[in-house]
């Protein structure tokens, strides 16, 4: 009986696989969560101070 190979990628490449797919899923949430803040903001003002405390670039409700 002999033992079959399977062709998987190195961990070092699945881990740099599962960390593009990670930046990407947090760079689509937190473009997500700048559009929501933005829709419920009062003014342009509020919108801004809402997305300095939660650490959200505003230019980034514009992109996802």
């Amino acid at each position: 009986m002999t033992l079959a190979r399977h062709s998987s990628p190195p961990p070092s490449a699945r881990f740099t696989e599962a960390r593009a797919a990670e930046e990407l899923h947090t760079t689509i949430q937190n473009a997500r969560a700048a559009r929501t803040v933005a829709d419920h903001a009062t003014d342009a003002k509020d919108c801004w101070r809402l997305l300095e405390m939660l650490g959200l670039d505003p230019a980034s409700s514009k992109r996802g």
